[in-house]
């Protein structure tokens, strides 16, 4: 009776260590791929080659994700994401906690701090993505059509802004998020640090004021970041 529940159990842990094992193996395989993918530009790289990096059969990645177009959309959506969990942005931690603040220039802050971190692993990725399109016109069909995310994030932003006592109340939801949507987006972020060698800190306190003088009563700025 023992050996059948102890057998029992072990077959209902096999599918969890299983899972383990692929969910690792996706990872390490996205990852090598993310490295050529910058190193060398998506044309140039080749499933044989994202294969030997990452240590594995190119039949192993075939089997995972089918083409480089699913791998490459793989790669920036993990890198978006900072892993490989199935969480939208908005269901995450750092943005709930965001939008919890108390007051719009305490989730300016927490918001400012979560984007930043996330533009420091997608902006590089950013010249990527067009070359890849421009390569492979089929790239942009690997995203569901609709709205775009960002905007969608932002959006959402805005609206638990808007519920603070010191948002401003000459801006309505709409222009909270195209500012949003406008100042922290990976194209300026690229002007500042890439081009102008802006420090990514610097960025953010920049982005901070801006947003905290435009989205907040008082105006002015939020202060030095001491956090």
């Amino acid at each position: 009776m023992d050996d059948v529940k102890e057998s029992g159990g072990q077959k209902a842990r096999r599918p969890d260590k299983r899972a383990e094992r692929s969910r690792r193996t996706r990872e390490k395989i996205a990852e090598a791929a993310r490295d050529l993918f910058v190193a060398q530009g998506y044309g140039a790289t080749s499933l044989q080659e994202v294969a030997d990096r990452a240590g594995v059969a190119v039949q192993t990645v075939y089997f995972v994700f089918r083409n480089k177009r699913a791998l490459f959309k793989d790669v920036v959506d993990m890198t978006i994401a900072g892993d490989a969990e199935p969480v939208a942005t908005m269901d995450r931690d750092w943005f709930r906690g965001a939008c919890a603040e108390p007051t719009a220039a305490g989730q300016v802050r927490a918001h400012v701090r979560g984007v930043r971190e996330i533009l420091g692993r997608v902006a590089p990725m950013i010249p990527l993505i067009a070359a890849a399109s421009a390569t492979d016109p089929e790239i942009a069909a690997q995203w569901p059509a609709g709205p775009d995310p960002r905007w969608t994030v932002q959006r959402a932003a805005a609206e638990a802004l808007a519920d603070k006592p010191d948002a401003r109340p000459d801006v309505d939801v709409d222009r909270a998020a195209d500012l949003l949507y406008g100042l922290l987006s990976p194209e300026l972020y690229l002007v500042f640090v890439r081009d102008r060698g802006w420090s990514p800190e610097a960025w953010e306190q920049w982005a901070r004021d801006a947003l905290t003088a435009q989205l907040c009563t008082g105006g002015g700025t939020s202060g030095p970041d001491h956090a």
